[in-house]
């Protein structure tokens, strides 16, 4: 078998590829073994299979294999995740290795990490509302169970600061099951490695989550590796341990450069900007592990997190995400450079699922009509500020005054609530009936007579005590 076959046959070794001649038997995707001539024993994947040539992809970096001495071992299986429902508190490196000093993991079972395909007709529809504690995503872009709901930053952006906030806030309404935090980083610096594990130490959020960490200065190769780990813990605990998992990865810009250094170390055609024409295919095999399935209690929610090269949305990489994903979070150098935390920028993000996990019984029944409302009066306010810097403050009629007072409060209240403040949903609710009791009544055309009744006298009582 060639399970056992030892080959010294390595003809090539380019950046992070080598080429191994006269083999039988190998697959693609097959993991691999190489042992050096001193002992070191490093790993590998099937790339490409042409006749008697196997290109192997290193996970550990070329450096140091002596071409004559190096002993290749095909194992006969993919690469495979050793897991544990003990993963849960714990932080791995990329490849799933532990490197918090605890105990080495006594695995239930192996995983292929590329993980299967789910069955269309096996999904069962996104519907139920996840809280995380801030007021731009529950209230306005409400996150659904099941969702795929990326965030898009930019340079300089506080995105991790989001993602730990998020990581920390996150739950499931009315919900006894268990949740827990898969949180993947590719490509990211040891000072942020180190914000991270200590924000979830700090904050007891390690308890729920599991942590796998890629380092800058690690192999690019070990960054195409690390989200499939994670998603393949995520659902190992989602459909065998019936947990609620979400997985919040970043910087999936990281993990797409990785992509193009490999695909340029095999010299294949590249597509727009230099990245592989598989781009969209290889990132849907990850976006659509998220998901939930008919006759499990368990889901898988996702948070891909990615910075668009110069601020660009029609970058390859968030365009190709924005068409696999529902929706996206996005975030603004102008709220950030004003001061607001986070800097969620409402009007151009967008959740595609926010109606399923709305309404009566899972948040309240008056949640859509003041998700809409803010949103128009948020959008004209903008325009009266622009008109104002135009024209002066002179040309603005009564009203329009009032939908800049109403601008200013909401970005200043509403916007900028902080990382460490988690706001439940009911309390981002009645915030938002409190913003728009600014307006007069008859400007509340998206609330229906009967919902302004109930809601705005309690709204206007809260504002004139305020004042």
């Amino acid at each position: 078998m060639s399970v056992l076959k030892e080959y010294r046959t390595v003809s090539e070794v380019v950046g992070p590829l080598m080429i191994v001649d006269q083999v039988e038997g190998v697959q693609y995707n097959e993991l691999v073994e190489i042992k050096l001539h001193g002992g070191e024993i490093r790993q590998g994947q099937v790339l490409e299979v042409q006749e008697d040539k196997a290109m192997v992809q290193l996970f550990e970096g070329s450096s140091g294999i002596n071409l004559e001495k190096a002993k290749v071992r095909f194992t006969g299986h993919p690469l495979e995740l050793a897991v544990s429902e003990d993963m849960v508190g714990r932080i791995f490196n990329g490849m799933g290795k532990p490197i918090d000093g605890g105990p080495e993991l006594i695995p239930e079972k192996y995983l292929d990490i590329d993980g299967q395909a789910i069955n269309p007709v096996a999904r069962d529809y996104p519907d139920e509302f996840i809280q995380t504690g801030i007021s731009a995503i529950d209230h306005l872009n409400t996150l659904v169970r099941g969702q795929k709901l990326p965030v898009f930053s930019g340079s300089g952006l506080p995105h991790n600061e989001l993602a730990a906030q998020i990581a920390r806030q996150a739950t499931v309404l009315n919900s006894d099951e268990n949740f827990a935090v898969v949180f993947a980083a590719m490509g990211i610096t040891f000072e942020e490695a180190e914000f991270f594990m200590n924000d979830l130490r700090q904050t007891g959020a390690i308890d729920r989550s599991v942590l796998f960490v890629n380092l800058a200065n690690d192999p690019a190769i070990e960054r195409i590796a690390t989200p499939r780990i994670a998603l393949t813990t995520a659902e190992y605990l989602a459909y065998e341990k019936d947990m609620h998992v979400l997985v919040i990865m970043t910087d999936m810009t990281n993990y797409c450069e990785a992509l193009r250094e490999v695909s340029a170390a095999r010299r294949e055609v590249p597509g727009r900007r230099g990245y592989p024409g598989y781009l969209y295919t290889n990132l849907s095999t990850l976006y659509e592990r998220a998901g939930r399935l008919v006759g499990k209690k368990g889901s898988v929610t996702q948070i891909p997190i990615l910075t668009m090269p110069e601020d660009d949305i029609t970058h390859p990489i968030p365009d190709l995400t924005g068409y696999i994903t529902e929706g996206q979070i996005i975030l603004s150098h102008e709220l950030y450079n004003s001061g607001y935390r986070p800097p969620i920028n409402v009007l151009p993000s967008l959740s595609r699922l926010k109606d399923k996990g709305s309404g009566e019984g899972k948040t309240r029944a008056d949640h859509a009509a003041t998700m809409n409302q803010l949103f128009a009066a948020y959008a004209q306010g903008k325009q009266a500020k622009e008109l104002a810097v135009v024209l002066g403050e002179s040309a603005l009629s009564e009203t329009d005054k009032l939908y800049v007072k109403f601008t200013d409060r909401f970005e200043e209240e509403y916007i900028n609530q902080g990382f460490y403040t988690n706001r439940g949903i009911e309390e981002s609710l009645d915030l938002g009936w409190e913003l728009l009791s600014i307006l007069p009544r008859t400007e509340l055309k998206r609330i229906k007579d009967d919902m302004l009744d109930q809601y705005l006298p309690k709204a206007q009582e809260g504002t004139v005590d305020s004042e």
